[in-house]
């Protein structure tokens, strides 16, 4: 079993900088991509960035130039760094995670999530 843990959300002025962490633990031999999304009040969840196990990247639009995502595969952790934030980027941001476990089954994990608000 993979657990992942988000941190690092909090309150924010519009124009702020936020970095959050994912840190997965467990039987884990390779992690595919990792990717965070978010969830919005009375929205869908969307996907804002991936990194594939090769450090390729990809950022929704409304992200783009704003948002950097990296990981660090010796401590099995990706961050998402956020800056220039704008009250629309508040909500609930989840990181999820692919990859095999050392006995050789597929796993897809969601971290339990951790709140960005950015006030105006």
């Amino acid at each position: 079993q993979v657990q992942l843990v988000e941190s690092g959300g909090g309150l924010v002025q519009a124009g702020g900088s936020l970095r959050l962490s994912c840190a997965a633990s467990g039987s884990i031999r390779s992690f595919n991509n990792m990717d965070w999304y978010r969830q919005a009040p009375g929205k869908q969840r969307e996907l804002v960035a991936s990194i594939t196990s090769g450090g390729s990247t990809n950022y929704a639009d409304s992200v783009k130039g704003r948002f950097a995502i990296s990981r660090d595969n010796a401590k099995n952790t990706v961050y998402l760094q956020m800056s220039s934030l704008k009250p629309e980027d508040t909500a609930v941001y989840y990181c999820n995670a692919q990859g095999l476990t050392y006995g050789l089954h597929p796993f897809n994990s969601w971290g339990q999530g951790t709140q960005v608000t950015v006030s105006s």
